[in-house]
Formats: structure tokens, C-alpha cells, sequence
């Protein structure tokens, strides 16, 4: 999904509105005002540029095509909108045509290569926006490695949480390696989790294909909205099972919710907020349920209530980690 401060309405309107300011911009003289609203436009989404570039690289393109050739489309755009003058829009739009007549649109818009690291320090989250109009929002303590190729756009899940909104592009799957698992989709929004254990996947919006990182091509679960599965360390996928995104992914607005979660997973969790890491004293421990919401920047709040919860204690080890024992 495109973020909407770029594009409400998908990429034909950024694509129109990149025609729009490349046809304002041909007049000899553009006002101080103007050329402002145009910089910021520019600088809203990477889309905004690469689709400007994209019009500059035809313009220029025309000067590879027969003069006799750009003037008979010029007149034929022109008899097809004989009721409207031949301004500069119809002449971009039949330098546009010629383009796509030669097949010289789909060299200047394959898609370039491109490569990033982004990370989030203890406590922080971070807004990544992605040449393509896809959108990542980090977890605290989370790290991602992104590489888009012409026919595949590749994230690593280092470590941590990340949410993918991933704009439709059927040409160019979108895959989310995390460990033993990968996800596959070619425009959805879904949540991925890289644990210590296991991966787990949750799908707020469209379908996702999750395998095992070594499984075959049609060894996969596919999981719709309102779904979710996980990854073991072997790279065995569960079965879909029903889920709430909205709990799920609750880290985007600081909150931490469990819904019977185990303690061990609670543990997990809870220590991607802390600057030392929360233990559970035995297997036994871990496998206690545990119901609540707390802040995820008040982390001292949930082990002050755990043991008025449940039958366990928290103690602080000489390293300074914490660690849940039974009472």
C-alpha cells in the first residue's frame, strides 16, 4: 500500500500528477511559489521522483525517434482531441505514445536496483518508505536488510518485528526472509515476527504465502486476513489459524497485548523493550498463560503485576537481567 500522504488513490495519480508538474515546468518562467509546492511534492514519497525522472527519461527519449514520426503522432493525438487546443500536455502525451510505439517506456521504467539497512535502536520505532511505494514500520530492537532487483524484491528480518505494507506489483514478488521461514506476496499488508524460536506471521490485509525457508514451491500455507501461522526452527509452518491483527501488531501504538499468551513468549517479547533480558526460571514457568495489556515503554509495570496475576515471582539476577520463578 502507498503511503497516502504520496498517493491515495494509487499509482495512476502520482503518474498523472508527475505529468502535471512536468508540463507546469516547461514554461520559461516558473513563479518562486510554484517551484516550492513542486519540491515538496517531490520530496513527499521516493514514487513522487521516480515517476518525474521516469517522464524526464521519455522526454528525452523523444529525440531518438524520426522527426516525420513525432510530428505524424503529434497530428494524430491532435485530431483525436480536435476539440481541445495542442498544448504541451498533448504534445508529452504523444512523445508518451511514441515511447510506448518503440518500446522505449519499458527500458526507462524497469526498475533500478536498490539496496538499504534499516534499524531501530531499544525503545524506538522507525517509518521506512521504500522506492517502490511499500511501507515497513520497525519494532523497537528490530533490523532489516532490503534488496530490489528487477523481477524480485527481497527483505531480510534480521531480528526484531516489522509490519509490511507491500504495494501491488504482480511482476516483482515481495518476500520477507526471518530465519527458518519466508514470506511471499505481491501487495498485501501483514506483520512478521522473528523470534528465537520460531516465526510468526499475521495477515491484516490480502493473502501471503509462507513456507519454510528450504521448501519446495508448492510446499507453502496460505494465509488470508484475520490469519496467522508460525515457522519452527526447522521450518515447519502450522496450519492457518485464526487470529486478531489489531492485538497482534498493537507495538505500533506502544502497547503490548497478551491474550493467553505463554510467559515464555511474554519473556520474548517483553525483552525487545528492555535494556537487559527478561528469563523465566523453568520450562514449567514459561508455560503459564497470561492476560493483559500494558505500555511497552513501562515495562517495570507488567513485572510489578505479574505476580498478583499468577503464582510467580520476579527477581533480579547480578547481572541485572530479571527472571520469573515460581512463588
Amino acid at each position: 500500500m502507498m503511503d497516502t500522504r504520496a498517493c491515495a488513490c494509487g499509482q495512476t495519480t502520482v503518474r498523472d500528477d508527475a505529468a502535471r508538474w512536468f508540463v507546469r515546468l516547461q514554461d520559461p518562467v516558473v513563479d518562486t511559489e510554484a517551484q516550492v509546492r513542486f519540491e515538496t511534492w517531490l520530496d513527499e514519497h521516493p514514487q513522487h521522483r521516480h515517476e518525474f525522472e521516469l517522464l524526464q527519461g521519455l522526454w528525452k527519449a523523444a529525440d531518438l525517434v524520426p522527426a516525420a514520426r513525432l510530428q505524424a503522432l503529434c497530428q494524430d493525438t491532435q485530431m483525436r482531441h480536435k476539440r481541445r487546443p495542442m498544448g504541451r500536455y498533448a504534445v508529452a502525451a504523444s512523445v508518451l505514445a511514441v515511447a510506448l510505439g518503440l518500446g522505449l517506456f519499458s527500458g526507462l521504467d524497469r526498475p533500478s536496483p536498490y539496496t538499504a539497512e534499516f534499524s531501530t535502536a531499544l525503545g524506538e520505532r522507525r517509518h521506512v518508505a521504500l522506492p517502490d511505494g511499500s511501507v515497513i514500520d520497525l519494532d523497537s530492537r528490530s533490523r532489516i536488510q532490503v534488496r530490489f532487483e528487477k523481477d524480485r524484491r527481497s527483505i531480510e528480518l534480521a531480528e526484531g518485528e516489522a509490519m509490511f505494507s507491500v504495494e501491488h506489483d504482480t511482476r516483482r514478488p515481495f518476500v520477507v526472509d526471518a530465519g527458518s521461514g519466508k514470506v511471499t506476496v505481491t501487495g498485501t499488508r501483514f506483520d512478521v515476527r522473528r523470534g528465537a524460536t520460531e516465526t510468526r506471521v499475521v495477515v491484516e490485509q490480502g493473502t501471503v504465502k509462507v513456507q519454510g525457508h528450504d521448501a519446495a514451491d508448492n510446499d507453502f500455507v496460505s494465509l488470508t486476513a484475520g490469519l496467522g501461522t508460525h515457522v519452527d526452527a526447522h521450518g515447519k509452518v502450522a496450519a492457518a489459524y485464526a487470529v486478531n491483527p489489531a492485538e497482534l501488531t498493537a507495538w505500533r501504538n506502544g502497547k503490548l497485548v497478551f491474550n493467553n499468551a505463554s510467559l515464555a513468549d511474554v519473556a520474548e517479547q517483553v525483552s525487545r523493550y528492555r535494556d537487559k533480558p527478561l528469563k523465566v526460571g523453568s520450562p514449567a514457568i514459561g508455560k503459564l498463560r497470561l492476560t493483559s495489556v500494558f505500555r511497552s515503554d513501562n515495562t517495570d509495570a507488567l513485572l510489578k503485576a505479574l505476580p498478583g496475576i499468577l503464582p510467580v515471582a520476579v527477581r533480579t539476577l547480578d547481572d541485572g537481567s530479571q527472571e520469573i520463578i515460581s512463588k
